[in-house]
């Protein structure tokens, strides 16, 4: 069924209630009335004509001012879309330039010094390995994010094992813990099942658990909770690393958002991670804040819905 849009929505419940009140104005217009009487005076009949005809009077005023009220809202979203589709075709234009850049300049130099020793090369091959891994991971994230804009009736749906993934991740991300001598205390029960996209549900422990690593700092804790709430279940994901800022955290959930670009870029992050971890969540029927967790880290909560 096709939504009712904001001004015919207002357009049906103003003559809903102009209608009911009608009705029982001239149904009870005397106060001492308890029950239906036939109508038996020709004043009540021209009284219940006189209201229908105000009454499509007025529907057809609000009717016309609902369509100009929903033109209008139609007008600033589509202006605002296109602000943000913009300004995001900018953002990834500006991050795109860099690995790109930085492909070219590597390679560039290596074809067009042919004395180079294969020391040289072999460091400058690396590198333009590394900014390859970098752009594939951007243009990852993109194609993700886009998904779930534009096509998410698409996206498989399934029964998905939380428990399973966030055992998995720590396994995988062991090394990387251990190499940053991180803590990980994972306290979720087992057999946490909901029906959703597995690969979007992995997205979002993923980058939560990545975005720890990268900016936690090294020594610091990372715990995993999860409580049952009956329909849905509520996770929390916290470290007690150096945290973020009040002032950015408003923004975090942004696309492209960088409280400190130069080091975000060094570490190959590609400023997309926790927009997906916050479109994932809302596409799975969930919520998402962040605030700072009580020992000065970050803390993320959010819900998943089980069905």
């Amino acid at each position: 069924m096709k939504k009712l849009s904001e001004g015919k929505r207002m357009w049906a419940c103003v003559m809903g209630i102009f209608l009911v009140y009608a009705i029982i104005f001239i149904l009870f217009e005397d106060y001492d009335k308890h029950f239906l009487q036939p109508f038996d005076e020709v004043s009540d009949w021209h009284l219940l004509i006189f209201s229908f005809v105000v009454m499509l009077v007025l529907g057809w005023m609000l009717y016309r001012y609902a369509k100009r009220m929903d033109d209008r809202i139609s007008r600033e979203q589509l202006a605002k879309q296109g602000e943000m589709r913009r300004q995001l075709t900018q953002n990834i234009a500006h991050e795109l330039k860099t690995p790109v850049a930085s492909i070219l300049g590597y390679t560039d130099t290596i074809l067009n010094n042919p004395g180079l020793t294969d020391e040289t090369k072999l460091k400058f091959i690396q590198r333009t390995n590394a900014q390859a891994h970098r752009l594939t991971a951007l243009l990852q994230d993109i194609s993700t994010l886009n998904r779930m804009d534009f096509a998410p009736e698409v996206l498989a749906i399934e029964r998905v094992d939380v428990s399973e993934i966030v055992a998995d991740i720590i396994e995988e991300t062991k090394l990387e813990a251990e190499t940053k001598q991180m803590t990980i205390l994972n306290y979720l029960p087992e057999n946490i099942c909901i029906q959703g996209n597995w690969s979007l549900v992995y997205s979002i422990f993923r980058n939560l658990f990545d975005n720890a690593y990268n900016y936690a700092g090294e020594g610091t804790t990372i715990e995993v909770f999860a409580e049952d709430k009956g329909s849905y279940w509520t996770f929390t994901f916290r470290d007690n690393g150096i945290g973020v800022p009040e002032g950015h955290l408003p923004r975090i959930f942004e696309r492209f958002y960088r409280i400190d670009k130069s080091r975000s870029r060094a570490l190959g992050g590609t400023g997309l991670g926790l927009a997906i971890v916050k479109n994932a969540v809302l596409l799975h029927g969930g919520q998402i804040a962040v605030r700072t967790a009580d020992d000065g880290g970050l803390q993320v909560d959010f819900t998943l819905r089980k069905n």
